[in-house]
């Protein structure tokens, strides 16, 4: 992992760590002693910090295990809990894995406004940097700017673009894009979808018939299921993710605009509550500021702490 990118993971995610390691240096100030009322204290900051109740209640009772000295209570504490929160999410970050299949077809669903086209965009770039020939289906046809705002991104990154007029139905443009992506040798395409939540049972038709029609091309397919969450949601992402999975067999989460919230923590509990893959995280609007996650990184920049003493601690 580069020093250029652990840097702006650290600045996206400031916000959410000068709340975080605020509240814990508030909690456990010098020559406080580590007891249950400051558990307690720490348990309520962590559900503020958009952990969740769950989380929260567990990272404490782990807490609560440890001994910690007077003196440098502030800083065990936040290693202690940096390294505690690595090894929830160890388990999950896991980088979006190309299979034999080609092409490899990832089907991306999510809320509109939450970075998903963006993203797609990103992962086209990181994926033809990797090698891999690319190809991208603009199925979310209900909005023209979501068509126009892929094929930008086709532009940048040399990568071929499947669309339709706006209007046109969406299963029809994956259609044309796996056909298409077949006859062309693509090693993976990405089909941007619709994430219109107002109507969910016209949302659920238009997405099973996307996957009913390009499973008559590959009865396999979609390969992956990706779900775009925004961080800046909070614990709305929670909902999102439920809602997504009575509609899709989501396979995989990536989580955008940590960069412009406070409630980075959020990821943390996701991890916990679903145990889906956390493939990537997006810190900022540059083409690099989407990667694959890594545990020990984020815990680091959540707690302001060095990621070798994370990693010391979850070993």
């Amino acid at each position: 992992m580069s020093s250029s990118w652990l840097g702006r993971l650290r600045a996206g995610l400031a916000r959410s760590s000068s709340r975080l390691t605020e509240s814990v240096g508030g909690i456990f100030r010098a020559g406080r002693r580590v007891d249950a009322a400051t558990i307690a204290e720490l348990e309520d900051a962590l559900i503020e910090a958009d952990l969740g109740p769950a989380t929260a209640a567990r990272l404490a009772a782990g807490l609560a295990r440890r001994r910690f000295s007077g003196e440098n209570a502030v800083d065990e504490v936040r290693a202690a809990l940096a390294a505690d929160i690595a090894g929830i999410l160890a388990p999950v970050a896991r980088p979006l894995t190309i299979g034999q299949a080609r092409p490899h077809v990832v089907l991306v669903v999510g809320v509109n406004g939450t970075g998903k086209t963006t993203t797609i965009g990103k992962l086209a770039r990181l994926l033809a940097a990797d090698g891999h020939k690319v190809m991208l289906a603009a199925a979310d046809t209900f909005r023209a700017a979501a068509i126009e705002q892929l094929q930008l991104w086709g532009e940048r990154t040399g990568v071929a673009v499947v669309a339709r007029q706006a209007g046109a139905d969406p299963a029809a443009v994956a259609w044309d894009a796996l056909e298409r992506a077949k006859a062309e040798g693509i090693d993976v395409l990405l089909i941007d979808t619709a994430g219109r939540l107002h109507n969910k049972a016209n949302l659920m038709a238009e997405l099973q018939k996307v996957v009913r029609v390009i499973r008559r091309l590959d009865d396999a397919a979609p390969h992956d299921t990706l779900l775009v969450l925004d961080a800046t949601t909070g614990q709305n992402a929670h909902a999102q993710v439920e809602t997504f999975r009575d509609l899709v067999s989501v396979s995989g989460l990536v989580v955008t605009k940590l960069d412009g919230t406070a409630r980075g923590g959020v990821v943390v509990a996701l991890a916990d509550r679903f145990g889906l893959p956390i493939h990537a995280i997006g810190v900022g609007e540059g083409a690099d500021d989407l990667r694959p996650f890594a545990a020990d990184a984020f815990a680091a920049g959540l707690l302001d702490s060095r990621v070798d003493d994370v990693a010391e601690g979850t070993e």
